[in-house]
């Protein structure tokens, strides 16, 4: 098995991820950080998310495991104390897997200039800098609404938990391939009007946000920010590809949730 490690710089990880290093150089574990077969992330679930972004050419061939340097994360199954029997678990049980859904995202322009393709793990978003946002909804090219407000959020089913609930949006089981559809604070009035609920889009359906010609927007991909001109139109679906996590030992989703924002009570 190849590894690769990906960490942040926190002085914590950084002691967490030498120890890593020496117990899977113990273990006869090869590391490599060009064509991994496991990528181990170390730090918090905005970590995997970086992970995610830097191996998404290997998404067909790459599992990922995250180990996290605080408290549980939705992405992190192992904590920084069990090193140990994470190696362990990773020479005895190689091949277990479970998959998630991820949203496909393609951003066109009124120019020559090339479509951009990328994919989120979490969520994309857009909005205009400082000013109220008009664009037209286009589901499987059809018209659905005219949304003025400030902004859309475009969110796959692990992303619900994420900024899609913190605007109202629902959270979604990672089992169902579907993404869904917020609105950021809407204008409605007697003149616009909007649907005003999250839209859960099935998988063999795509959504198109065509947007007013100005050049202020700026578009979100999980971490990463674009901010780009002459943009004409968002086209978001479900991915082909799906990222796959080491179920070694891998919790369950509501178990997640209510961890997250439940706890013990």
């Amino acid at each position: 098995m190849k590894v690769a490690i990906v960490h942040n710089q926190e002085s914590k990880t950084l002691e967490v991820t030498e120890r890593l290093k020496h117990l899977l150089e113990q273990a006869g574990i090869q590391t490599d950080e060009q064509q991994p077969e496991l990528v181990i992330s170390v730090g918090g679930d905005g970590t995997l998310l970086s992970a995610f972004h830097r191996y998404t050419h290997l998404l067909n061939d790459v599992r990922f495991l995250g180990v996290h340097t605080g408290h549980l994360g939705f992405y992190t199954d192992w904590r920084d104390y069990e090193l140990e029997e994470l190696v362990d678990s990773l020479q005895t049980n190689r091949e277990q897997s479970v998959s998630y859904p991820l949203l496909d995202v393609r951003i066109s322009y009124v120019d020559d200039k090339p479509d951009q393709h990328y994919f989120a793990l979490n969520e994309s978003t857009i909005k205009r800098s400082n000013r109220t946002m008009v664009a037209d909804v286009y589901i499987k090219n059809e018209l659905f609404e005219s949304f003025r407000g400030d902004g859309l959020a475009v969110s796959t089913p692990t992303g619900s938990t994420a900024y899609n609930k913190s605007i109202g949006g629902a959270v979604i089981h990672p089992s169902i391939n579907a993404f869904q559809l917020a609105e950021i604070a809407s204008l409605n009035n007697r003149v616009f009007r909007t649907l005003g609920s999250p839209m859960v889009i099935a998988q063999d359906e795509w959504v198109e946000i065509k947007l007013e010609n100005t050049e202020d927007y700026l578009v979100t991909v999980d971490q990463l920010d674009i901010a780009e001109s002459n943009i004409r139109s968002i086209y978001y679906r479900i991915a082909k590809e799906r990222i796959h996590f080491a179920s070694y030992r891998h919790m369950h989703f509501w178990h997640r949730v209510k961890d997250a924002f439940i706890g013990e009570g």
